[in-house]
């Protein structure tokens, strides 16, 4: 499927003056910015390929090369794209698959604030057009119980500090995808279909539109964690992530999801015996709340939403 960077470049202006003016900002969130000033995303430089190992690894490969902040790697199709622990990203042709650089200059323990916050901008914009689009912890997009898309952030380090960081984002266009997937443009074509759509729809109407909607969202959500800081992100976070009051299992404890940390960390409250349906003499009390590291639980798809 060919892509046409000049439409993706024109989508951009666009896009960007769609969500400018419905990106709403809480008016307390207005008083205690992290910074004095929003800092101003970098200029996009688009890198176009039709087939490609990896994005991400294309991507690495410019920045050793000299490409700075704002570089963006996209392929027709990967065909060793990478998804969280080493698993494989299927990336046939019809989806987006882009990688974008960064340099955040930031410690490296607020790595996993990047991932939070470019998942989360990417949902925002998603949603100004009408695409119910929530989150499952910690990098997945989520329509109707089904994987729609994923992020895969990953850093260089300097002298404690992330120097560099590769965000690659994969959504689903109309490429064929497994049985926990779902793709968005048959998903549009069937709301059409059944009048669920408004008239005053945004729809996506193109790849080149799609890649748009994901770059801008992406930064929108990378300069506001800047500006804000976490702590202002992790309510909105919240606000779509599709596992709050999910019943999980860690290491043999039945809990029940009630939100993120800071660290990006899953808040888990663990449920008393009386809570998990066990007979019990004893009265239920308040259960202490753990938090559970990425890779401790088993989420699953097709159980929310």
């Amino acid at each position: 499927m060919e892509f046409n960077v000049a439409a993706l470049e024109t989508a951009l202006q666009t896009v960007q003056s769609v969500l400018d003016a419905s990106w709403m900002l809480q008016p307390e969130q207005l008083e205690q910015p992290e910074q004095k000033e929003p800092p101003k995303p970098p200029e996009f430089i688009i890198h176009w390929t039709d087939t490609v190992a990896s994005t991400n690894q294309m991507l690495w490969d410019l920045i050793d090369q000299g490409a700075g902040a704002g570089t963006v790697a996209i392929a027709a199709q990967q065909q060793a794209g990478r998804g969280q622990w080493g698993r494989q990203w299927q990336s046939l042709p019809g989806g987006l698959y882009l990688s974008v650089g960064l340099r955040p200059q930031q410690a490296i323990e607020h790595a996993p604030q990047l991932t939070l916050c470019s998942a989360w901008g990417i949902a925002i914009a998603l949603r100004q057009y009408d695409i119910p689009v929530q989150l499952k912890w910690l990098n997945d997009l989520v329509l109707n119980g089904y994987k729609l898309g994923g992020i895969l952030t990953e850093t260089r380090i300097r002298r404690g500090q992330m120097s560099d960081m590769v965000v690659g984002i994969g959504i689903n266009w109309i490429n064929a995808v497994p049985e926990s997937g779902i793709n968005l443009k048959t998903w549009q074509s069937a709301q059409r279909g059944s009048n669920l759509f408004s008239d005053s729809s945004q729809t996506i109407t193109s790849l080149e539109m799609l890649g748009a909607i994901a770059l801008y969202g992406l930064m929108k959500g990378y300069t506001y964690w800047q500006y804000y800081g976490i702590q202002s992100l992790i309510p909105h976070y919240e606000q779509l992530l599709v596992n709050l009051g999910q019943r999980v299992e860690v290491e043999g404890r039945s809990g029940e999801v009630v939100g993120i940390n800071e660290d990006g960390t899953l808040r888990v409250r663990l449920l008393t015996p009386f809570e998990s349906g066990l007979k019990t003499s004893e009265s239920p009390v308040h259960s202490p709340e753990i938090s559970v590291k990425p890779g401790m639980v088993q989420l699953g798809y097709g159980q929310h939403g």
